[in-house]
């Protein structure tokens, strides 16, 4: 081996059918050359033959380094070397197949058998379509299949299912046996990329991907190529750039796991590890994301694929060349390895010596050829990364679970534990190389683009460059900067934003208070800081929050504290705190002129919550606008009955023209009636008014209070039983209960049953009438479940005529926020047939119902503060001189304002409580004032005799 290792002339065999077009040999010709390779070009398969029979270094041509095979472009073409053949290869020849990879991720047949032996785990890719599985004879299907079932059954015993169900986008569930190309005809993604991943090793899995990316937009067969940190930062600019990159390294980083461990599970035995030390392969992942940051694998390519539908460009071959270029730059380092693999194995060996001196290592304490070979391999391509950042190993926890839980699924009996031993070795050697040169590369915003690579020539959409502008990170290297002055101690170094605030005034260390303004449309934020000093550390919001987080940013003002904590006392003190305002502008509106049409909607654009029906705002017909102001109008006979909001616009097609100040809720061929304060206090006199629910129950129940006393003397936050004795000057009672109590454990969480009877004893005497009102509901907690519950508790309680009203869910937790479970847009349109059934079970069993689903799916951007993007209420102290006039102008025509919804019908009597100088707090939110206003029509429906004409 020493003979030739290092010592002789570079050699490349190069094989091309004669069916490769002639562009690419020259170009693998020309790249090869540049590292100083003589190639031999074959074309010749009986010569390629002649080098697997013979050994492809024993063969009669000069010793090679390098066997470079062309992909065939054929479907299912033979390749170059099987298996089995690999097993002669020395040390240091390169071969660019991992069959393994080949067979399970770029064939139908492989992606088959995955399909069949991971069934119950929900995979981030599109199968095909794998009934009759023409390329697997019936011994290899039943051998498939016990095998599967085998892992099934140590899956449903290690408790996999949930953590992957949970992680994966339900937007699989409608693809998973789609043909990729029909899927792309489908238009069910916004995006497709291809990302560029380089496998050094299956097993033990070392991957890396490569900083450029090639996007197109379905159906369009125009794509252009960019950097993968651009592409984040501009399609995932409202939501979180960061985590869409790690969903989409996540996703790749499953698959390939996955083929290592299926591939191992089903070898000749458990000493066949690491066939091929230097075999590598080029990967392209075809991924698409729809509305969400879940990503779904379409296809994998075994080669790096430019090429758009058969479609190549000028500006592909530049692209593959340059990544090309790149690639082998990686592959053939001559960066030495010896010096830091001796230094990371002192450490390793150090951190993993007992305190009583004995080594914890559970296996033998030498080391093979093949695992300090894979170790010296790792540590040259992490010195030599150039434009290649690390997917595998990683130190994402979720990630290291999955290895382990993988392997245990499939290995029981632990007969591969020497694979698991090289994955502990390889991460191990990471961390500490991470250590020895503080720099991780694992961050996106660590790949650096120059003014050169981001040249005007790219060919970006307009969409793309005009936005360009608005990114922002300020941190330009992996490396922290900061120093060890004791002036520097209290004080941050950068505060950076994504996208970029024009923070007021601009950012000093010395300033501790900042303001900013954004547009309506923005609907979060994502800001970060660095510290000065060394010894501090920064955090968001409380003491032990992150360092960068993704804000929603609810209308009106966002506050944001950034805390500065010195870390190297035994116990962090916080130093010194920074605060950001941010206020969020509300929708832009015109002041109506006397040319304006009327406008109505059900759903945004932005989110579609039914993608069969129609989005934005439409134009209302002079029928519809006819009957709705009618004289004389019924009332309507539910809290459900559909509606939509109209607004006067001066074009329906522009939201821009309409006067939203104006807006209204319409319910179809009826209207809700609004009790004046005389009528409402009557309605509630000597009636127990009981809530349990989340806050935006309890923001329904402020609004009662408000309206029924004409003031608000006390408000909090009640996460608690609470109760109200001065409501209607003693007439009536409120009690409250906050559910659920998601702060706690599951295990010590109060049930919704064991809630809802701690109530009913903290608000007796009840009467079995409809003088006992209970009123329950929430964002998206309840289900019909819930309701099965409260029939059972009012019927073992005697309670069981008592007036029940159920408010059904409503939108929220649609934004990607730190620190809470967001859901993705397929999830978010599933809500629709919940709150359906919701509505229906509750009119089953005789409860009135006030549907806050249909009025705020509309409206969802008009969300006011709170992480969750659910609050359309808000408490604040009393102003009335910033109180905003109540809309009451006559418009142009026989149309007004106000008799299509009667909440404004009467503005004198529904506004005068807000002008009340006696009162401390005020429930402000249009949206809120609406659903609340449904929900007192709705108690007093059975009082109608209150209630004047």
């Amino acid at each position: 081996m020493l003979q030739y290792f290092g010592s002789h002339t570079r050699r490349a065999i190069l094989y091309a059918s004669p069916a490769h077009h002639e562009t690419d040999r020259q170009l693998w010709q020309r790249i090869l050359a540049k590292h100083g390779y003589t190639v031999t070009v074959l074309e010749n398969r009986g010569l390629v033959e002649e080098l697997r029979h013979e050994g492809p270094y024993h063969s009669g041509m000069n010793p090679w380094d390098l066997f470079i095979c062309l992909p065939s472009r054929k479907n299912g073409g033979t390749g170059c070397f099987q298996t089995e053949d690999l097993q002669n290869l020395k040390l240091f020849q390169k071969v660019n197949l991992l069959p393994e990879i080949q067979h399970f991720l770029c064939r139908k047949e492989g992606l088959c058998q995955i399909a069949k032996a991971f069934s119950d785990l929900q995979l981030p890719l599109v199968t095909p379509d794998c009934s009759g599985q023409p390329g697997l004879s019936r011994a290899s299907t039943a051998r498939n299949a016990s095998q599967g079932s085998a892992i099934t059954e140590q899956a449903r015993a290690s408790h996999l299912q949930p953590w992957w169900k949970q992680s994966m986008s339900t937007k699989l569930n409608q693809v998973s046996t789609s043909d990729h190309k029909d899927v792309l005809k489908a238009q069910d993604f916004s995006v497709i990329i291809k990302a560029y991943v380089l496998v050094t090793s299956l097993t033990p899995l070392r991957a890396f991907i490569h900083s450029t990316t090639t996007v197109w937009h379905p159906p369009k067969k125009k794509h252009f190529t960019i950097k993968l940190q651009r592409f984040f930062e501009i399609f995932f600019r409202n939501s979180s750039p960061q985590q869409a990159f790690n969903n989409m390294k996540g996703a790749i980083n499953k698959l390939l796991l996955i083929t290592e461990v299926f591939s191992k599970s089903s070898a000749s035995g458990p000493n066949s590890f690491n066939q091929c030390s230097q075999c590598f392969q080029m990967l392209t992942f075809d991924i698409g994301f729809s509305m969400t940051i879940h990503p779904v694998v379409l296809k994998v390519h075994e080669n790096f694929d430019f090429q758009v539908e058969n479609e190549s460009t000028t500006q592909d071959q530049i692209s593959k060349e340059l990544l090309f270029e790149d690639t082998f730059k990686f592959l053939l380092s001559n960066e030495s390895s010896t010096s830091s693999f001796i230094e990371a194995l002192r450490k390793i060996y150090e951190s993993s010596v007992s305190k009583d001196g004995t080594y914890n290592r559970e296996d033998e304490q030498c080391f093979s050829l093949e695992e300090i070979n894979s170790m010296t391999t790792f540590i040259k391509e992490l010195k030599s990364l150039g434009q290649f950042e690390l997917l595998f190993p990683s130190s994402a926890p979720e990630i290291q679970m999955l290895l382990r839980d993988l392997y245990r699924m499939v290995d029981p009996m632990r007969r591969l534990s020497s694979v698991l031993t090289v994955h502990w070795l390889l991460s191990s050697v990471l961390q500490q190389f991470q250590f020895m040169n503080k720099e991780a590369h694992t961050n996106l915003s660590e790949w650096q683009l120059s003014q050169e690579e981001m040249s005007p020539k790219q060919n970006v959409p307009s969409v793309f460059r005009k936005n360009h502008e608005a990114l922002h990170y300020s941190s330009k290297t992996g490396e922290r900067q900061c120093s060890y002055d004791k002036d520097t101690l209290s004080h941050i170094r950068q505060i950076f934003t994504s996208p970029q605030l024009d923070l007021n005034p601009q950012f000093n260390p010395k300033i501790r208070e900042y303001y900013a303004e954004v547009p309506f449309d923005m609907v979060t934020v994502k800001i970060g800081a660095e510290p000065s000093n060394c010894r501090c550390r920064v955090h968001l919001d409380n003491k032990k929050g992150p360092s960068i987080a993704n804000y929603p940013l609810g209308l009106g003002l966002n506050k944001v504290i950034i805390l500065l904590t010195d870390d190297s006392q035994p116990s962090p003190e916080i130093v010194s705190s920074y605060r950001i305002t941010i206020y969020r502008e509300d929708r832009p509106s015109l002041p109506l002129f006397d040319d304006y049409m009327m406008c109505g909607f059900v759903q945004d654009c932005g989110s579609k919550i039914r993608p069969e029906e129609s989005c934005g705002l439409q134009p209302l017909s002079h029928e519809y606008l006819s009957t709705i102001s009618q004289t004389v109008f019924k009332t309507c006979e539910a809290g459900d009955t559909k509606g939509q909001w109209i607004v006067p616009c001066l074009s329906c097609s522009d939201n821009r023209t309409c006067d939203w100040r104006a807006i209204t809720w319409q319910p179809q061929g009826c209207r809700h009636s609004v009790l004046a304060k005389p009528e409402l206090q009557r309605c509630v006199e000597g009636r127990r008014i009981l809530f349990i629910g989340d806050s935006t129950n309890r923001g329904m129940m402020y609004y009662l209070i408000e309206r029924v006393n004409k003031t608000l003397q006390e408000w909090q936050k009640t996460h608690d039983v609470k109760c109200y004795h001065n409501i209607n000057e003693g007439k009536t009672f409120i009690s409250y209960s906050y559910y659920p109590q998601f702060w706690m454990n599951a295990n010590q969480r109060p049930t919704f049953e064991k809630a809802l009877e701690q109530l009913l004893q903290r608000s007796r005497p009840l009467e079995n009438t409809d003088q006992t009102v209970l009123i329950v509901g929430g964002v998206q907690w309840l289900n019909s479940n819930h309701l099965q519950i409260i029939q059972k508790v009012l019927n073992r309680e005697n309670l069981s005529n008592i007036l029940v009203i159920v408010k059904s869910i409503g939108m929220g937790f649609h934004l990607p926020v730190d620190g809470i479970h967001s859901l993705s847009q397929a999830e978010v349109q599933n809500l629709w047939n919940e709150n359906l059934i919701i509505l229906d079970t509750a009119k089953n069993l005789g409860y009135e119902v006030v549907d806050t689903f249909v009025i705020t799916m509309g409206r969802y951007k008009e969300f006011l503060q709170g992480k969750c993007g659910c609050h359309f209420h808000e408490v604040v102290k009393s102003n009335p001189s910033e109180e905003r006039p109540h809309i009451t102008m006559t418009l142009s025509g026989h149309y007004t304002l106000g008799k299509y919804f009667s909440s404004q019908s009467k503005p004198s009597q529904l506004q005068d409580y807000a002008t009340n100088s006696q009162s401390p707090y005020h429930v402000r939110g249009p949206i809120n004032q609406v659903y609340s206003e449904i929900l007192l029509s709705r108690l007093c429906a059975s009082k109608r005799e209150f209630v004047s004409t």
